[in-house]
């Protein structure tokens, strides 16, 4: 009973406050959502604008309160998530390509990981930040760099991860080999649709030439559920050893940015190991959420366009307490989640 009180709180507290309930749009910005909605559709067509809130295609209820706050009128919204004790999905848009941005260097780390696993170098090995040596967008198709100040692996790792620098990114990149490496190490783990095809700086010199909510851009793109299964991968140990996955996941766990995203409207007893992604009209976040009742939840949220990044971000925020809120009503296994449990 008290269960069901829960389930019906979540859902109606969910929609008062995300606008979603009945009469609180008026006519003139119904007029203004149609006339997004018909400029979307020219480049786009309906089926890539938008999920259908209320289709029968979403297998429950949970998916269909997404997909209504996944909203595509005014930009392509993408959401993968599974709970990793249920192994219950939810995914609006989940086989649709997005900009990676930054939550690519996931999988970088995941790469030198393996390499440390390997003997190819150690956590303690130094390598050089590559600092971008200024260039006109499009002047070459690497943007030129310079090797910077020597760090250890481990604080490189910290700095890509924790603070999304893309210096130390480029520097662990290049270790590895480049973006092929990378996209090797993927496919390797049974991920097909991911792709790195550029470094950071020059992705981030030649950002803005292409708008992502009107324009599916497969280069150094993802799809929400390939992210998920490489977080779900991570995890759940599938890929690296428990040292490994403890560096990585350690650092997503200290994540600096993204305040605004994933983490924004959780209770404070949830730990969120996360990773964000910002570029030219696109917002990102993507990890893994403990919560208190034993349910681990690994997501991919991939927001384009809605007219700002606080818009884009307070989907991030809503469409996380969603599902964080969803997974958890449906039951307590008992089991406790720490920091140590990484």
């Amino acid at each position: 009973m008290g269960r069901k009180n829960n389930l019906g709180r979540w859902t109606t507290g969910l929609a008062l406050a995300l606008g979603l309930a009945a009469g609180s749009v008026t006519p003139a910005q119904a007029a203004d959502a149609v006339d997004v909605s018909a400029a979307f559709d020219q480049v786009l067509g309906t089926d890539q604008r938008a999920p259908r809130a209320f289709d029968l295609q979403y297998d429950s209820a949970l998916e269909r309160l997404v997909g209504r706050i996944a909203d595509g009128s005014q930009g392509r919204i993408g959401v993968a998530a599974v709970d990793l004790v249920t192994g219950q999905q939810v995914s609006i848009l989940g086989d649709q390509r997005f900009p990676m941005a930054s939550t690519s260097k996931i999988a970088i780390a995941a790469t030198f990981m393996e390499g440390v696993e390997q003997g190819r170098w150690s956590l303690s090995s130094e390598f050089p930040l590559m600092v971008p040596v200024r260039s006109a967008p499009h002047s070459s198709a690497v943007a030129p760099v310079r090797p910077g100040q020597y760090f250890k692996a481990i604080d490189l790792i910290e700095m890509m991860i924790t603070r999304s620098n893309n210096q130390a990114t480029d520097a662990l990149l290049k270790v590895v080999g480049g973006p092929r490496a990378v996209n090797k190490w993927v496919r390797a783990q049974g991920i097909e649709e991911f792709q790195i095809d550029r470094d950071i700086a020059t992705l981030v010199r030649d950002d803005g030439a292409i708008d992502p909510a009107k324009q599916i851009d497969t280069r150094d793109s993802a799809t929400p559920k390939a992210m998920v299964k490489l977080l779900t991968g991570l995890y759940q140990g599938k890929y690296l050893n428990e040292a490994s996955r403890r560096v990585i996941l350690g650092a997503m766990e200290r994540c600096r940015t993204g305040s605004r995203r994933i983490k924004a409207l959780l209770p404070d007893s949830a730990i969120v190991a996360h990773k964000t992604g910002s570029l030219n009209n696109t917002s990102s976040d993507i990890g893994v959420i403990k919560a208190p009742n034993g349910h681990a939840i690994a997501l991919a949220v991939y927001v384009t366009g809605q007219g700002s990044r606080p818009a884009r971000e307070a989907k991030i925020a809503s469409i996380a307490r969603t599902l964080y809120d969803g997974y958890t009503a449906r039951g307590d296994s008992g089991r406790q989640y720490a920091s140590a449990d990484y």
